[in-house]
């Protein structure tokens, strides 16, 4: 089977990383739905021609979250929403954690869940999660950060295992420092912490990858159409680095 015309749902997906993705997966002949909180940001997304359709849900509500997802018959899920907040280890709680673990882990596990019975039953599906490279090595004052997205990563190489002989593959992507709003606010926080620029802050996470550069978000997009299609369907349980060599 192709994937070229399927059902595609993308969380998070109104700005950054899942807005890019939304538009490569609609130029590539998908049909997509976009999932997010910020009604305006994903009203212009399908305005743009860059979805078909949104759907207005907080990924941490589970009840809100399967529901959305259950009318659908979804082919393809890239589970994209996600927050990055920073703080020193001993300055972070388990309300941190779980914030952080609700958003970018929880979310992936119901979101998961709700779909792959039917990609089973269709024989064909793709579970595409946008993890980070904060899912392959540590970074300090992200400790929660981290956490999530290493369970992510796990949770990725654990489910590829089981779903092997259906049809269905299970990836992660593990982009380096990306060119988004998601990326400069956290410089700006930092710069509101520390007393620094934040274009020097921004600088630092040049640094990272060895291309001296952010990663750009049409990198990522292009990723996951790659692995959306039919060519990939022996990738599976893999946590691609996007980085430019970091890792």
């Amino acid at each position: 089977m192709t994937a070229a015309g399927k059902q595609a749902v993308v969380t998070g997906g109104g700005r950054g990383i899942g807005r890019a993705v939304a538009a490569a997966l609609t130029r590539a002949g998908h049909e997509v739905t976009v999932l997010g909180r910020a009604v305006p940001a994903l009203e212009a997304t399908v305005a743009a021609g860059e979805a078909a359709r949104w759907i207005s849900v907080d990924v941490t509500d589970e009840a809100a979250l399967a529901e959305s997802l259950g009318g659908l018959d979804v082919d393809v899920l890239v589970n994209n929403a996600g927050i990055a907040d920073s703080a020193p280890f001993v300055k972070s709680d388990l309300a941190l954690y779980r914030r952080l673990m609700a958003v970018n882990f929880e979310s992936v596990v119901v979101a998961t869940r709700a779909v792959l019975p039917g990609m089973i039953g269709r024989g064909f599906g793709r579970i595409i999660s946008i993890a980070s490279i904060a899912g392959l090595k540590g970074y300090p004052y992200v400790t929660a950060y981290c956490a999530s997205k290493h369970a992510v990563v796990g949770l990725t190489r654990s489910l590829a295992q089981e779903v092997a002989r259906t049809g269905v593959t299970v990836n992660a992507l593990c982009p380096g420092y990306v060119d988004t709003d998601l990326v400069h606010d956290g410089a700006a926080r930092i710069a509101a912490k520390t007393g620094r620029a934040a274009e020097d802050i921004t600088a630092d996470f040049h640094k990272h990858n060895p291309q001296g550069r952010l990663i750009r978000v049409e990198e990522v997009a292009g990723a996951v159409v790659w692995l959306a299609g039919a060519d990939a369907a022996a990738v599976n349980g893999q946590a691609i680095a996007i980085d430019g060599g970091e890792t």
